[in-house]
C-alpha cells in the first residue's frame, strides 16, 4: 500500500487539475522504481505544481520562485547518493527558472525535472506562461501572445541533456512509464515535460484536446539520434509526440568532480 505523509491535508488545487493525475502517479512511480523514501529529495519553487512535495512522503525543500534547481543541485553535490527531484510548473522553471534550466542541462547534474506543463500562470490566476501558444488571450495578454512559445525539449537536446522525454497527465499509464525511466537514470540530468490540462484558466489546451493530439513515439525512434530528437521536439500541433525524445551517454556533473570519488562531502564532513 502506497503511504502518503498527509492524509489529512486539504489539497489546494482546482476539481479536474491535471495535478492530481500528476500526484497518484509519482506515488505508483516511486514504488516501482523502487526508490527508497528516506533518500528521496523533493525540492519545489513556487506555483500549483510546487504543491505536490505536501501532499506525499519524502524530504521536502521548498524554495524561492524559480530558485528550485539551484537548491536541488546543491543537495545532490552535498550528498549525491539522494534521489533529488524537481518538481515544478512551467513558468517556475521555464520562466522565472530558465536560466538555471540551460546552465544545469549544459552541466548534466543528476537532478531529475518534473515540469507540469499546463502552458499558462495557474497559481498567480491566469496569465500567459513561456509555453502558452501564439494568441493565447488572458487577462493580462488581451490581444493575445505575441510571443513564440519556449520549446524545453528543443533547448534540453541541444544542450545534450542526457535524458529528455516528454508525457500527458491524462495517460496515468504512460506518465507512469516515463517517471520510472526518470528515476532509474543515472547518467546526469533528466528532464520529463509533463503536458497537463488546466481547466480553470487554460480552456483551450483541454484534456480533450491533448487526448486527440498526443501520440507515443514510434519504437523505431532512435533516442541517441540528435538529429531526429530534436525534429520530433519541433513537432506540435495536430501530433504531438510523447516518450523517451532523446538520451546522451556523456557522463554526469558529479562523476566528473575527483572529490566525490572518496565518498559524499557529507560523509567526508564527518570524518573530518
Amino acid at each position: 500500500m502506497i503511504e502518503k505523509a498527509f492524509f489529512d491535508s486539504d489539497i489546494a488545487w482546482c476539481p479536474g487539475c491535471g495535478n492530481f493525475f500528476i500526484l497518484r502517479t509519482f506515488e505508483k512511480a516511486v514504488e516501482e522504481a523502487g526508490v527508497d523514501r528516506k533518500q528521496l529529495v523533493l525540492v519545489s519553487g513556487i506555483g500549483q505544481a510546487a504543491k505536490l512535495p505536501h501532499y506525499t512522503q519524502a524530504n521536502v525543500f521548498n524554495g524561492l520562485h524559480g530558485r528550485a534547481l539551484p537548491a536541488a543541485v546543491g543537495i545532490k553535490l552535498a550528498n549525491h547518493e539522494l534521489e533529488v527531484v524537481v518538481t515544478s510548473g512551467d513558468g517556475d522553471m521555464y520562466g522565472e527558472g530558465g536560466n538555471h534550466l540551460v546552465h544545469n542541462l549544459r552541466r548534466n547534474v543528476g537532478v531529475k525535472a518534473f515540469v507540469h506543463n499546463n502552458m499558462v500562470y495557474g497559481l498567480t490566476k491566469g496569465q500567459a506562461s513561456p509555453t502558452s501558444e501564439l494568441g493565447f488571450v488572458t487577462k493580462l495578454q488581451t490581444h493575445g501572445v505575441v510571443s513564440p512559445p519556449f520549446n524545453p525539449l528543443a533547448i534540453a537536446i541541444v544542450e545534450d541533456c542526457s535524458f529528455v522525454a516528454r508525457s500527458f497527465a491524462g495517460d496515468p499509464k504512460h506518465l507512469q512509464q516515463m517517471m520510472v525511466a526518470a528515476l532509474r537514470h543515472r547518467g546526469g540530468f533528466a528532464l520529463l515535460d509533463i503536458l497537463q490540462p488546466c481547466p480553470t484558466f487554460n480552456r483551450v489546451n483541454t484534456l480533450q484536446w491533448y487526448k486527440e493530439r498526443v501520440r507515443p513515439v514510434e519504437d523505431s525512434h532512435d533516442p541517441f539520434d540528435r538529429q531526429k530528437a530534436l525534429a520530433l521536439a519541433f513537432r506540435w500541433g495536430e501530433e504531438i509526440p510523447i516518450g523517451i525524445i532523446y538520451r546522451s551517454e556523456r557522463a554526469s556533473f558529479e562523476s566528473r568532480l575527483g572529490v566525490l570519488e572518496k565518498a559524499t562531502l557529507v560523509a567526508q564532513y564527518r570524518t573530518s
